[in-house]
């Protein structure tokens, strides 16, 4: 009988009890996939949205909140004229409820800017110019609101026509519905008011340069915060609370199954007490027994883990398909996560050993044989 024959004999010894310790180490990597490969998601989407628009620099008025606050337009103009800026633009970005949508990005965007360049016409026009009461819908907020060119959207009391159906290249551009900065200022009655001013540089510019203007920027406009693009969500108060609830979540499933694995191999210990003293007897060394009972924890925390990552990963699919998620963010399933998630869960495996594999380690071979 080999090593790995003893390890595998002790885990299909209860099938039930073995596959229900699976089960609750499978829902604690499970959690740690989803709630995790959404924060990571949501700072992917983002990031790769500021990427694909060309944003080098993001003012906005955070405060202490959780979304960013309007603050007047202005500021704009003292901000293009420092040395650094090539060109600036002016959003209104706004979460609101969209007819059947809990939620949806509403992009109220300075006309002319630079953040209408990458979209792409895919059906219908853009808006004439920038006093026409019009929107053009990315591609997944048309099919979450199921409109078309031609039919209407209503954004608070109005109601506006949708005159194209766009590609912005990223999912929360293709999430959001996009029109003219002054008209969304009316629609939702905030005159003169934006959540962003974006920012351009000369190509080259260095890290270092564009410290230097987002501390320009800062002085001049106190209550706010100018960041490269590069550091704006991750170090949004916003993500960072969505990213410790999850990690804290997920921390929480993991100590439930550190107890399950812990209890599964305290009971395999007790009931294997006269083979282990056999096993002794016959001379297998102490920590060779210490190293049998951590390979079958070992083992039990890889196969919940494998198990936990399908979950988490149909999880994910599930939420990203939901209309509140949809068009927002596109969750993280990178190998990197689901291989860390599985490491994860062999830690667990082995730490729940530590103690069983320990005590059962210090038996003494007559007694366990008489046991």
């Amino acid at each position: 009988m080999t090593f790995f024959t003893v390890v595998l004999r002790g885990l299909i010894r209860r099938p039930v009890r073995t596959c229900l310790t699976l089960l609750g180490i499978s829902i604690g990597i499970g959690s740690v996939v989803t709630l995790v490969g959404m924060s990571r998601g949501y700072e992917m989407s983002i990031g790769k949205q500021l990427d694909v628009i060309g944003i080098d620099v993001v003012v906005s008025n955070m405060s202490g909140g959780l979304l960013p606050k309007m603050f007047d337009e202005s500021i704009e103009e003292k901000v293009a004229e420092l040395p650094l800026v090539k060109e600036t633009t002016r959003v209104l970005m706004l979460m609101l409820s969209i007819e059947d949508a809990p939620m949806m990005m509403v992009s109220g965007r300075e006309w002319g800017g630079f953040t209408w360049e990458k979209l792409e016409v895919v059906e219908g026009r853009m808006p004439k110019d920038g006093e026409e009461f019009a929107v053009v819908l990315g591609t997944l907020a048309a099919e979450v609101l199921k409109k078309k060119v031609g039919d209407m959207v209503q954004i608070e009391a109005d109601e506006l026509p949708v005159v194209g159906i766009v590609d912005g290249h990223a999912v929360v551009e293709n999430g959001a519905i996009i029109l003219s900065l002054p008209v969304l200022q009316e629609v939702t009655g905030n005159p003169g008011k934006v959540t962003f001013v974006d920012i351009r540089v000369p190509q080259g510019t260095s890290d270092a340069d564009i410290a230097t203007l987002c501390g320009q920027v800062n002085e001049m406009f106190p209550e706010g915060k100018a960041k490269p693009a590069s550091e704006v969500v991750g170090t949004s108060q916003g993500y960072r609370l969505a990213r410790a609830m999850s990690w804290s979540t997920s921390l929480l499933a993991i100590i439930v199954g550190v107890l399950g694995v812990m209890n599964t191999m305290l009971m395999t210990v007790f009931e294997r007490t006269h083979e282990i003293g056999i096993l002794l007897a016959l001379g297998w060394k102490r920590r060779r027994i210490l190293l049998m009972v951590l390979c079958e924890s070992a083992l039990l925390g890889f196969l919940g883990g494998l198990t936990g990552v399908g979950l988490g990963a149909l999880g994910l699919k599930i939420l990203e398909q939901t209309p509140t998620i949809r068009g927002l963010l596109e969750p993280d399933m990178s190998a990197k996560l689901l291989l860390t998630s599985i490491g994860i869960a062999v830690v667990v495996g082995i730490i729940s050993g530590l103690y069983p594999g320990w005590r059962s380690s210090r038996l003494s071979p007559s007694r366990a044989m008489n046991l």
